[in-house]
């Protein structure tokens, strides 16, 4: 203990020295009084930062007049700090005093979290705050390029990439990507939940960590839905196994659950949820599953609760809102978020039903939010032939309508924006019974 001590104390006067040599350390560096573990350390720097706030020249005449000598160490102290001086070792040495201060600070936080009996979603949310206390950020392009050299000629699997088996929306969107928002959104009744679903078993199946904030259908009903899709069992006959099941699904029945059990998916049906309090369920189960990557999959857009009422919020400003909400947390776990919402009603009063970006209800930021849009639209819930070359929302035109299925339940996924790739509609069999999709 006395060992790290001192080298902790030797690594603050380098960086107290050096900063005495090159000024705009004192602010450039991003300390902080309280990082430094030596009280006559701290005193030092918080003169330092007052005398660099002022525009004045940092020195240890300069700091004798801020402080007293007995609190800064006397004149002798400060003037043999300049000899630990190292500008080239400077982010090293930062680096270390970091750590050191993070793990005092993870030791003083779960002790405060046992004296006054924090809940658990509140001890990890802050003590993952301490990762985000990053002082120093690699900005030099070189090393990225010079891995970027061999894409070319080397295939690379993306594993972090939460793939798609349907081919022709993998043509076009890859997969999930993270940090990237996708919006799923259709009217009711048209297999927004079954896509979801769909995605969700296909991360599992993967190796990924698919969590569902299932905010309307319960959590029984969406396990149901899902050992139908799994066991290919018409899901009218999930109301009652012992009397509609075959003699052959029965034996089949622990095969099916077992199968859904190794996809390891998370369900939370609270409905009333906020984004904070997704943000936080999905934080505890990041570390529950520390080396599972997550996907988060939401259902639905328009009933997640705003972290605020305020009385003169428009429905489209708490959406706009919940919608930005989503891309940071994509963004802050490093994972995909995959929404759904609905569509307002002026698609029925046209007589092209196929729905348009713009019908999405209570818009807000999410065109400009989402990486991805995919709008869901099924020519028989209408009980019509559409005719897709009239087709006309400006991000579509000229896309080619892929067709994979022939049938009477043609599902279209309608790729309306895309970030990183192209646009148009990929053409899915959608079985209605059993929840099942594929091309």
């Amino acid at each position: 203990m006395m060992k790290t001590n001192l080298s902790i104390e030797l690594l603050e006067k380098a960086l107290l020295g050096t900063m005495l040599e090159e000024n705009y350390l004192i602010q450039d560096a991003g300390l902080r009084m309280e990082m430094f573990e030596l009280q006559i350390h701290r005193s030092i720097f918080h003169a330092m930062q007052q005398i660099a706030n002022n525009r004045k020249p940092v020195d240890p005449l300069t700091i004798l007049t801020r402080r007293e000598p007995q609190e800064v160490g006397g004149a002798n102290y400060l003037a043999t700090l300049k000899s630990f001086a190292n500008v080239e070792k400077f982010e090293s040495y930062l680096e270390i005093v970091m750590d050191s201060w993070r793990e005092r600070e993870k030791q003083r936080i779960l002790v405060l979290a046992q004296t006054e009996n924090w809940p658990v979603e509140k001890v990890l949310e802050t003590l993952d705050s301490l990762q985000g206390n990053t002082i120093l950020m690699n900005t030099n392009l070189t090393p990225t390029l010079v891995e970027q050299s061999e894409r070319p000629y080397i295939e690379k699997v993306n594993s972090n990439l939460v793939p798609v088996t349907l081919p022709n929306l993998k043509n076009m969107i890859d997969g999930f990507r993270q940090g990237e928002l996708t919006i799923i959104a259709g009217r009711p009744s048209m297999g927004k939940t079954d896509v979801m679903n769909h995605f969700a078993l296909t991360a599992g199946e993967k190796g990924f960590l698919p969590i569902i904030f299932s905010l309307e259908m319960s959590r029984e009903m969406l396990i149901d839905r899902m050992i139908a899709v799994c066991g290919k069992i018409n899901r009218t006959k999930m109301r009652n196994p012992y009397h509609l099941f075959s003699d052959k699904q029965k034996e089949q029945w622990i095969h099916i659950l077992n199968e859904l059990n190794k996809k390891n998916i998370q369900i939370d049906d609270r409905g009333g949820l906020t984004v904070s309090q997704m943000r936080a369920q999905v934080r505890r189960l990041i570390h529950t599953y520390p080396d599972k990557k997550p996907i988060v999959l939401i259902d639905y857009l328009q009933i997640i609760y705003p972290e605020e009422m305020n009385g003169n919020q428009t429905q489209t400003n708490i959406i706009g809102r919940i919608s930005s909400d989503l891309k940071r947390m994509a963004k802050e776990f490093d994972c995909p978020v995959v929404c759904l919402a609905q569509l307002n009603r002026s698609v029925e009063a046209r007589q092209n039903k196929r729905p348009l970006m713009s019908d999405l209800r209570d818009s807000g930021n999410i065109e400009q939010d989402a990486d991805v849009i995919i709008l869901l639209y099924r020519d028989l819930y209408y009980e019509q032939q559409s005719n897709t070359s009239h087709f006309d929302d400006e991000s579509l035109n000229n896309q080619p309508v892929q067709r994979t299925a022939k049938g009477l339940e043609e599902l279209e996924l309608i790729i309306a924006k895309n970030r990183n790739g192209p646009t148009g509609i990929v053409i899915a069999h959608y079985n209605k019974l059993t929840g099942q999709i594929k091309e």
